[in-house]
């Protein structure tokens, strides 16, 4: 599984990050979880509202920060 959060760094972007790494060992995925900081790269992918979390390439999760719950949830589909 390819994770992906999609932010230029900012509070809410770290933030999410760090919730996206603790939902992975929560559920126990096995998955890497990686941090895209380009624009240019983020605006490819068609993203327009960051903090965004990519799974497998498909946005689930756009301008905000969910909680670990719905991040768990949101990894298991």
């Amino acid at each position: 599984m390819k994770i992906e959060v999609l932010g230029s760094g900012c509070p809410k972007c770290r933030e999410l990050e760090r919730r996206v790494k603790e939902a992975v060992a929560k559920a126990r995925i096995n998955g890497d979880v990686t941090h895209v900081y380009d624009i240019g790269e983020i605006i490819e992918r068609g993203v327009i509202s960051t903090p965004a979390l990519l799974i497998d390439g498909k946005v689930v999760v756009s301008g905000r920060v969910p909680e670990v719950d719905e991040l768990v949830k949101l990894l298991q589909k």
